[in-house]
């Protein structure tokens, strides 16, 4: 479950992010969120259940559940046109819990790895609170984040851990660069917007 799960979470935020740059239609990609979504609610609850109930392989299955209910959310909000408020303030609350990952994951693991990785989808789980919990106009930028972070976080961990190479020295002291490449290139965009926004409203 872990990488193939891992891998169709990565084309479900490719999709989502090509949909908040305007780019794919809003309701055919809610449907693949439903898909994704159901699939990693229903899979961790079962691998929970059959496996041996230590408390860090709950806890590793849990996170599962923080994108299953997301995509979900994000499904539903989309298809039955709902206020985007109850997403955003949900997207705040996993934000915190990613952060307690992070922490988690540098503290008793040692991982780097997992480590800015759980701080990027923290980031990009608190830009989904300011888009929709505080209706923040910044969906362009939210996208090109997601849009890094499908590929990066995601989609090509899940295919080098599917052929054997995500665990190899080589290529995690590469993905600790590509994270902080990442990073600098999202506090480049962030000058960015923030600049825009400062001329438009002093034309305004």
């Amino acid at each position: 479950m872990g990488d193939a799960g891992l891998l169709l979470s990565g084309a479900a935020l490719f999709l989502n992010s090509l949909m908040l740059l305007g780019k794919a239609n809003a309701k055919s990609v809610a449907v693949f969120n439903l898909f994704i979504g159901a699939m990693q609610v229903i899979v961790p609850f079962y691998l929970i259940i059959a496996s041996d109930q230590s408390n860090w392989t709950i806890y590793s299955l849990a996170s599962i559940f923080l994108f299953g209910f997301t995509y979900l959310y994000v499904g539903m909000t989309i298809l039955k046109d709902l206020d985007g408020s109850g997403l955003g303030w949900y997207s705040l609350w996993v934000a915190v819990i990613a952060l307690i990952y992070a922490f988690v994951a540098y503290i008793h693991f040692g991982d780097i790895v997992n480590t800015l990785t759980w701080l990027m989808w923290a980031y990009l789980w608190f830009l989904f609170f300011l888009s929709m919990g505080i209706n923040k106009k910044i969906d362009a930028y939210v996208g090109k984040v997601a849009m890094v972070q499908s590929w990066l976080t995601l989609t090509f961990p899940a295919l080098l851990s599917m052929t054997g190479l995500w665990k190899t020295d080589q290529v995690a002291q590469a993905w600790i660069y590509f994270s902080i490449a990442a990073f600098v290139y999202f506090a480049y965009i962030t000058f960015k917007l923030k600049k825009a926004t400062a001329r438009s409203e002093r034309f305004a």
